[in-house]
């Protein structure tokens, strides 16, 4: 499977981040968090499963444990397994995030 310009594949929603996914397999699933501006991903964690988040358009600020950065396109966070995280789109365009899982989410 081979996927161009994936951030094209972004939704968004007025009221609430907007979720697409990209790719699931057995042991990991990618998939976009599409934010207006001034949405965010409240603080929460995962027992179990390791997050990894890349930004490919936008800027965002993001917590992962007690950190907080501001990350901007090419940038990623990495939140293990139990580590509270959070995303807010801080800017006035929109942000579009790759969030990488592993395991998977059950769905």
């Amino acid at each position: 499977m081979f996927l161009k310009n994936v951030a094209r594949m972004a939704r968004f929603n007025a009221d609430k981040m907007g979720k697409v996914d990209v790719a699931r397999g057995d042991a990991m699933f990618a998939g976009l968090n599409c934010f207006e501006p001034g949405q965010e991903h409240a603080l929460h964690s995962h027992a179990g499963q390791d997050k990894l988040y890349f930004v490919l358009e936008g800027s965002a600020r993001v917590v992962v444990g007690d950190q907080e950065q501001t990350l901007e396109a090419g940038d990623a966070a990495f939140a293990a397994s139990g580590v509270p995280h959070s995303m807010r789109n801080t800017g006035k365009a929109r942000l579009i995030v790759m969030a990488v899982l592993a395991p998977p989410p059950r769905n």
